[in-house]
């Protein structure tokens, strides 16, 4: 069937339904159904024991292990059924099995065990991460699971990271520096993905969420994080570093609705629930009121803005410029 085959189909059958359109929402595939679960939690079992018996000959042959059973049970579950949940636990086993295999080689083949600080392991690190970044992209290659694309690129991430801390050890005092560049990066390649399939309807869009998911948190503890709002940093008054983390919090609201995606939103919630329990506290309210009182305020608002969500995008889309609307999804 051709795109055109699909979309009409689909609109079809959303009519037939008596709903607006089937591709209005942010929509990503987790289950396929519960058969699923069923074959997930057998996988999560095997690998368990998999990375047990290997561990039982030598450290590394663990996360080999893991790392070999994923790629074969993939072939079936993946390849053939393609169960979503299941693919994304094998992709994690696979990705996660390699980089702990090189991780744990590395350390012993150069007697890294008694190092304290992970900046002087930096050279297995990179070594490791080079290797678990290599197998990401021949999984993808062969299997194209959506999160493979997320995973991959916070391997490769690390693995810059580790490369530039073993040229410039006076970096590992810039990390948070570092961890946001690298989510600002990761975004800039979720956008792309976007760009390329505005109306969601093909696996584009499903990398694009796990990208999206991936950077948000490197993007947002960083910020949060300079404005004040765990203790990091404390170069304002309490008042002020709250109503900056607040306005950070409805900058990033304004992001997400401009990108139809809630990732970031919800990355950032524990942090502004702290901040509005902070200012109940600040307005002399009873401790144990404090954080219901902020879950209350910032849940409803989320509720509501969940709720008129289109209808917002229909506002702050148009009024965008255009070079920046070309690349968004389209507003309903």
């Amino acid at each position: 069937m051709t795109d055109q085959n699909v979309d009409g189909l689909r609109r079809f059958v959303a009519a037939r339904r008596g709903h607006v359109d089937a591709t209005e929402h942010e929509r990503f595939r987790l289950l396929t159904g519960f058969n699923d679960v069923f074959v997930a939690v057998c996988c999560i079992m095997i690998l368990a024991a998999a990375a047990y018996l290997g561990s039982r000959v030598h450290e590394a042959l663990a996360g080999a292990a893991m790392a070999v059973v994923s790629w074969g049970l993939a072939e079936y579950f993946t390849r053939r059924l393609r169960l979503s949940l299941s693919s994304i636990v094998l992709l994690i086993g696979f990705a996660g099995g390699t980089l702990a295999a090189g991780l744990m080689g590395m350390v012993d083949l150069l007697d890294l065990k008694n190092v304290r600080d992970p900046a002087d392991a930096a050279g297995a690190v990179a070594a490791a991460t080079l290797l678990a970044g290599a197998g990401s992209y021949a999984h993808w290659r062969r299997f194209m699971v959506p999160i493979t694309v997320a995973a991959g690129s916070a391997i490769g991430l690390s693995a810059l990271f580790a490369l530039l801390l073993l040229a410039v050890p006076s970096l590992r005092d810039s990390i948070t520096v570092m961890v946001l560049v690298g989510g600002l990066a990761m975004f800039a390649i979720a956008m792309r993905w976007d760009s390329q399939d505005r109306e969601r309807n093909t696996r584009r869009s499903d990398v694009a969420f796990w990208l999206h998911l991936a950077a948000s948190p490197m993007i947002i503890h960083p910020v949060f994080s300079w404005v004040g709002v765990n203790g990091a940093v404390q170069v304002v008054s309490p008042g002020l570093a709250l109503a900056a983390c607040i306005g950070t919090y409805l900058a990033i609201a304004l992001v997400s609705l401009a990108i139809d995606r809630r990732a970031m939103l919800i990355s950032a919630l524990v942090y502004v629930l702290y901040a509005m329990g902070q200012l109940f506290s600040m307005a002399g309210t009873a401790r144990e009121m404090n954080m219901a009182l902020a879950a209350l305020v910032i849940g409803s608002g989320l509720l509501l803005l969940s709720a008129r969500w289109e209808a917002a995008r229909r506002l702050l889309v148009p009024r965008l410029p255009g070079q920046v609307r070309e690349a968004l999804p389209l507003a309903r």
